[in-house]
């Protein structure tokens, strides 16, 4: 885990806590409910200010914050004051609940948009047909007996997938059949595959990889192939004579091939020549330390990228399809979590956050990581709208049930399943950090 992980969760997690209790705060006030404290981090009061009825403060922990509002305690006895969360209209008291998560979900699609304005970038094989270029070994794609080159033309209800279409379906299915449809040549065939789950990741992996350019990148002088005459931008078409239809696919054939010679097919401004090249041991301290062997050739061979700058209007539009697909991926995963059907090992606590994000910041730039954001922030929102009591989600529930009733709940069966929720919530995220700390590190 790279150590940028932990100050970049912290910061991620503080401004969109922040986001959050601002929407909570902002109704709040607009509906005349007195706020006490509107607090950045937790704990011992650092630095702050009074304004009017509301001290604003700076606090010692620095992940997340909170706003306080008179007697939205529902342990708290009431006194009747008018400016009490308690003493106002349900229809208001829904409100202030529902903004917090709307207001993480409309800053992930501001975001999302601002970012597609500045820099749309996302693999060109993502928005492809799903044609497979490439299968892993002993994977779950071999044994269902899937081969280089059939296009998925159909995955369970979606036809015509895209390969993010693909891709969602897979990693929410692991240990559980999937229908698909592929087009080989011109047989189109039924099957029925199972993607397998791994110990450190869950989720699950078919094993198949897109159809995509192999291009060569970030070419290291002196190494084999600037010796063998390749140069940044040429596409590899063969290895050995085997074609090559996806960058992993060479990166996993170079890999086992080692040391020995190997001769590559390779395309500049559409002429076709030959290299041999020999790989040479890596020597990276790092990897001697650890006494590997690895062997390079000198090249990467990252993913294409599509990079553009969109209009206002198509940048929202496609801040808000991402929206809608995160929102079905998360409900898809909820709705497995539920059933039984995905492990509880599948979801990550800070602590895993922190080790996705180190990777991100580290290989990706701040772009990624501000993406990154705004997906855990659409998250946050969704979470937030659970129907548990202590979230957002169950005081919804509890009002939408006291708005039909025309009466409140028993203010002891309300203390009973708070209390409840709380340990539940509790128990919940220990198990979660414990299963990060114990697969992921």
């Amino acid at each position: 885990m790279h150590l940028i992980g932990i100050p970049a969760t912290i910061l991620i997690l503080g401004i969109l806590v922040f986001i959050h209790e601002l929407g909570h705060y902002l109704v709040a006030k607009w509906c005349g409910v007195r706020v006490e404290t509107f607090s950045i981090g937790f704990g011992k009061r650092l630095w702050g200010f009074r304004r009017g009825e509301t001290d604003y403060r700076i606090s010692l922990l620095p992940l997340g914050g909170y706003v306080k509002m008179a007697g939205e305690n529902p342990l708290e006895p009431r006194t009747g004051d008018p400016g009490e969360f308690a003493s106002h209209p349900r229809w208001q008291r829904f409100l202030i609940a529902i903004a917090g998560p709307v207001m993480n979900i409309v800053f992930c699609i501001i975001l999302l948009a601002g970012l597609s304005m500045y820099h749309n970038e996302r693999p060109v094989y993502e928005d492809q047909p799903a044609v497979i270029g490439g299968i892993v070994e002993g994977s779950a794609a071999e044994k269902s007996g899937l081969q280089t080159g059939d296009r998925i033309v159909a995955i369970q209800e979606v036809s015509d997938p895209t390969w993010q279409q693909v891709g969602d379906k897979v990693i929410l299915s692991p240990n559980q059949p999937i229908a698909i449809r592929i087009q080989r040549e011109t047989q189109i065939i039924e099957k029925t595959v199972v993607p397998e789950s791994g110990t450190r990741d869950p989720l699950g992996d078919m094993g198949w990889l897109p159809q995509a350019p192999t291009i060569v990148r970030n070419l290291l002088s002196d190494y084999p192939a600037d010796k063998a005459g390749l140069r940044n931008g040429d596409e590899i078409l063969a290895l050995n004579n085997v074609p090559i239809h996806s960058n992993v696919a060479a990166l996993l054939f170079l890999r086992k091939n080692k040391e020995k010679p190997i001769e590559i097919t390779a395309s500049r401004n559409g002429q076709q020549f030959k290299a041999m090249i020999t790989p040479q041991m890596a020597d990276d301290k790092a990897v001697q330390e650890k006494k590997e062997k690895r062997y390079l050739i000198g090249i990467a061979l990252p993913d294409v990228m599509r990079v553009t700058r969109l209009p206002f209007t198509l940048a929202l539009d496609n801040a808000l399809d991402q929206t809608r697909n995160g929102l079905s991926l998360v409900y898809e995963l909820v709705r497995k979590l539920i059933r039984g059907k995905i492990p509880i090992t599948a979801l990550e606590s800070p602590v895993g956050m922190s080790r996705d994000a180190g990777d991100v910041a580290v290989s990706g730039g701040v772009l990624m990581l501000l993406k990154m954001m705004a997906l855990i922030s659409l998250q946050l929102g969704i979470f937030n709208l659970l129907p548990i009591p202590i979230l957002d989600g169950g005081l919804m529930l509890l009002l939408l049930i006291e708005g039909t009733i025309r009466r409140d709940i028993n203010q002891q069966i309300k203390e009973r399943m708070y209390q409840v929720a709380f340990v539940c919530l509790i128990l919940f995220a220990s198990v979660v950090i414990f299963n990060d700390v114990r697969l992921r590190f």
